[in-house]
């Protein structure tokens, strides 16, 4: 039995088919505050030139100025890909409420994968996790990404 993705899985999935479509990683990252979308980004580290330019960071400073907090306790992320280390360090610095992942990373991930950052007695922040949803859709989009790159 299939349910319909949550509408900020959905678009940050569209997202990520963007920034796949414009030659980078495809992930896709949403901040949703009360209800409401106040971030969106994908990732832009070729366009930007910038190795820390993955969607969670970018999303993360967006609705940083959009609230005009560098808290963002009352937020939700969503994102297509579990994040890596950087990432989970920017989430527990703004204090994300909850983090919403869909692919694991088994390679690059932090939260279930590799350092387990939010597990460290050096993390002060951690959100609540919840995982694997939309894992099919995202999981498929980079190996068909990664397939093509070979």
């Amino acid at each position: 039995m299939s349910f319909p993705l949550p509408e900020p899985m959905r678009l940050a999935l569209d997202l990520a088919r963007a920034a796949a479509e414009a030659g980078e990683v495809p992930v896709g990252a949403v901040i949703v505050r009360e209800g409401k979308v106040v971030a969106t980004s994908a990732n832009a580290m070729r366009g930007e030139y910038d190795p820390t330019a993955h969607a969670e960071m970018l999303a993360i400073r967006r609705a940083a100025a959009a609230i005009g907090n560098e808290r963002l306790g009352d937020c939700d992320l969503w994102v297509t890909l579990e994040p890596c280390a950087m990432c989970a360090g920017a989430i527990s610095l703004a204090r994300i409420r909850r983090l919403y992942y869909a692919a694991p990373d088994p390679k690059g991930g932090a939260v279930a994968h590799g350092p387990l950052f939010f597990a460290q007695p050096t993390c002060h922040h951690r959100p609540e996790v919840y995982a694997g949803i939309g894992e099919g859709e995202a999981a498929a989009m980079l190996r068909a990404f990664f397939a093509a790159r070979r």
